[in-house]
């Protein structure tokens, strides 16, 4: 950039040349003339000019002294210029600076401000700000993911303390879960609908909760597998999101009036990829995805929970049952027994008692199915009993017919080899036996074959007597097949009263890593933690005394490692209603209880991490407080050389005016007051414009730019212009105006120097 100078400066200074050259000048002359006894005339002078020709060369001295006056001035200029340019600059600067150190004092640390290469206060206070700004940014980040696994983790405790309070109801569990989900999450409304698949012709889901408004719902719905949104989540095994919900499709309403939500949820309670269940929920507005993750691990936990109660719902009963029906039939059996050693009681007196051998015939056809067939195995007799039994109305049907129409042709293989010792006069045969019916049907039995001898001691007959038990036959069926079941999806283990281990099921084994032998070989307090002794013998002695149990206890795979079971210890009494056996059934809840410890650990860390946090909030405090104290003494610095600045433009010869952007005079120095012959006090405060008369802007755009606010300036470049001082005289003017800008605050100077020259 080109340096710029003063021509009030460069005038000055030739005038000075000029007259000291004049000066010299006049003084040679009138030491020459006297020298040399002259007169002080014009021809006394041209005599000096003959006599000493030196006197040529002194005529230039003014032209010589005042061109050097120009030079030098034009030189000082210059530097004078320069030094108010960098002046000015600093100020600017500065008073930017200031504003942005203003705005990081009250907070403000999206403040921007530029600083110079050269401006290294500037650099390191931007570089404070930077800090500020990406601690407070980190601060705010690490609160929120805080908050979020704080949320989730007090949640997960709130669920799991209502699964457990709650796992004895199906109907109060799913209450509980969509009310405190919905609460939780901040939804609308919820519903719980439980896959109920009892009867393998009609699986269906029924809502057995409803939650809407911070209100109970009863609207009890049943949904047929695979319709609608529930039916397609269930088939699917996949979470089901909605963002924009039918009009009409939720009917549940508050009593405040009717509104649409506009984001569904539909998540499948499944566990080991078994569909139990589907909750749906609805909001306003969509889940965040720490809620959703939330959501997702709240549903595998209810499914675990559902499942576990299902199964302990139908084992509960299946053990009753059980137990019933073993009752039932040890009751059969002994009846059986005596009817069967008084039949072959008379079976040995008939001989010797053939009146009573007919009566008692008599009394067993009617209680009792009979036939009589010869060794070849052709029916010689049937009674009513066995018409009925068999599904056939008249004798004429049967007799004459051979035993193997009424046996099965699977059954046919052992039951020749038993036909064949009685025809030969063999021992006699006692079980079960399933026989034929007309229709197809199967008709169980507990069958007695006996041999009808003659007098010679040879076989006469064969006698078959039976009792009709198909609907027990049928029932044991039905619980071995609920039992084997129950062995592929729960731990099952039968201890005698002592705690031995008798028997045990695959799924136990495999869990503990056991095989048969090596687990008959260890009791019940063998299985468990030594520090779980004392509570299992506790437990042990209840179940004998006929109080069962249900609860939580730990176990030892034969490795040592351990595992989280929910048990149920039952105790089974035979006939004479003493222990007989304890059943275990158990299912693995390890996965769940380390899910548990796991949410107990978080949460202790996140109570370390808030420690953390509070200490660092404490030294960055620290750290604030010392930036904030040196902030004010920088602060106090700039004030110091805005001070020192004021002063220094207060002592410049050249008119100083700085007004803002309304044109408001904001200062006016010593040499301005003189210039204009009015104080300061009187323009501070005041428009610009009363320093000027009204028409001083008519035809000059220069002055006109300066003197309206709402006109750019022109600034730059120095225009001469005619000022009024106060008294009246007019002076010509150099002016130059400069603008500085600090944030959305500008000012503008203007630099007014005297060009009028008093020759006289």
């Amino acid at each position: 950039m080109k340096s710029k100078y003063s021509s009030k400066y460069i005038v000055q200074g030739s005038l000075l040349g000029l007259t000291v050259g004049l000066v010299f000048l006049a003084i040679a002359y009138v030491i020459g003339v006297l020298t040399n006894d002259l007169a002080l005339t014009p021809g006394g002078i041209l005599d000096l000019h003959r006599i000493m020709p030196l006197f040529y060369i002194f005529d230039f001295l003014p032209i010589i002294l005042g061109a050097f006056g120009f030079f030098v001035y034009q030189k000082i200029s210059v530097r004078i210029n320069d030094f108010e340019t960098t002046l000015q600059e600093n100020i600017s600067r500065e008073r930017k600076l200031y504003r942005f150190v203003e705005k990081l004092r009250e907070g403000d640390v999206e403040a921007e401000y530029t600083p110079d290469d050269t401006d290294a206060l500037g650099k390191a206070i931007v570089s404070l700000r930077n800090d500020i700004r990406q601690s407070r940014l980190e601060e705010e980040k690490r609160k929120k993911e805080d908050e979020q696994r704080r949320w989730a983790a007090e949640g997960m405790a709130l669920f799991g303390e209502i699964l457990r309070q709650n796992n004895d109801n199906i109907e109060e569990l799913t209450f509980q879960v969509i009310r405190n989900l919905v609460n939780y999450v901040g939804a609308n409304q919820a519903a719980f609908y439980l896959l109920e698949d009892d009867d393998e012709s009609d699986i269906h889901f029924r809502m057995t909760a409803c939650y809407a408004y911070e209100r109970r719902k009863y609207a009890d719905r049943v949904i047929p597998w695979g319709d609608g949104l529930v039916g397609a989540c269930a088939l699917e095994k996949e979470k089901i999101i909605l963002k924009k919900v039918p009009d009409g499709y939720l009917s549940i309403t508050s009593g405040l009036g009717k509104a649409n939500p506009k984001f569904l949820m539909l998540i499948p309670l499944k566990m080991n990829d078994v569909v139990h269940g589907v909750i749906e929920l609805a909001s306003f507005n969509p889940f965040e995805k720490y809620q959703e993750e939330f959501i997702d691990k709240v549903s595998e936990s209810v499914a675990t929970t559902i499942a576990t109660v299902k199964i302990n719902i139908r084992t509960a009963k299946l053990l009753k049952e059980s137990r019933e029906q073993a009752e039932e039939l040890a009751l059969k059996e002994e009846q059986m027994r005596q009817n069967m050693e008084e039949l072959q009681a008379t079976q040995e007196e008939a001989s010797r008692q053939s009146a009573k051998f007919i009566s008692f015939s008599n009394s067993v056809n009617h209680t009792m199915i009979r036939a009589d067939f010869d060794v070849d195995g052709t029916l010689l007799y049937a009674n009513t009993k066995f018409l009925q039994k068999l599904e056939y109305s008249s004798n004429s049907e049967v007799e004459g017919k051979h035993i193997s129409m009424f046996i099965n042709k699977k059954d046919r293989t052992w039951f020749d080899d038993i036909w064949s010792t009685l025809s030969k006069g063999g021992k006699h045969f006692e079980g079960d036996m399933k026989l034929l019916t007309r229709n197809g049907n199967d008709l169980w039995t507990i069958a007695t074959f006996t041999c009808v001898r003659n007098e010679a001691g040879g076989v006469e007959k064969i006698l078959f007597l039976g009792i009709d038990t198909t609907d027990q036959k049928k029932l044991s069926l039905d619980y071995e097949g609920q039992i084997s079941a129950l062995n592929r999806s729960s731990i099952k283990a039968e201890f005698s009263p002592t705690g031995d281990l008798t028997e045990a099921n695959e799924k136990f084994l495999l869990t503990l890593s056991y095989n048969l032998n090596a687990a008959k070989e260890k009791s019940i307090f063998e299985f468990v933690p030594s520090s779980e002794r004392k509570n299992i013998e506790r437990v042990w002695d209840d179940v004998i005394h006929g109080i069962p149990y249900e609860g939580q206890f730990r176990m030892l795979t034969s490795n040592g490692d351990e595992r989280w079971f929910r048990c149920t210890f039952t105790a089974v009494n035979d006939m004479y209603e003493e222990v007989a056996k304890v059943i275990l059934i158990a299912n693995d809840i390890t996965r769940e209880k380390n899910m548990e410890f796991e949410t107990q650990r978080q949460t202790e860390q996140l109570k370390k991490q808030e420690e953390q946090l509070r200490q660092n909030e404490v030294e960055l405090n620290k750290k604030l407080r010392e930036a904030k104290e040196e902030v004010r003494n920088q602060f106090k610095e700039i004030e110091k050389v805005k001070i020192r600045n004021e002063k220094t433009l207060e002592g410049f010869l050249d008119a100083i005016i700085t007004t803002d952007h309304d044109g408001i005079v904001q200062f006016f120095n010593k040499a301005a007051e003189e210039l204009f012959e009015v104080k300061r006090e009187q323009v501070i405060g005041q428009s610009v414009r009363i320093l000027f008369p009204d028409n001083a802007a008519e035809n000059d755009e220069f002055l006109d730019a300066y003197l309206d606010p709402n006109k750019e300036k022109i600034t730059g470049q120095r225009k001469e212009i005619t000022i009024l001082t106060k008294g009246g005289k007019e002076l010509p003017v150099l002016m130059l105006i400069t603008e500085a800008k600090v944030g959305r605050e500008i000012t503008y100077t203007a630099f007014i120097q005297n060009i009028s020259v008093d020759l006289f």
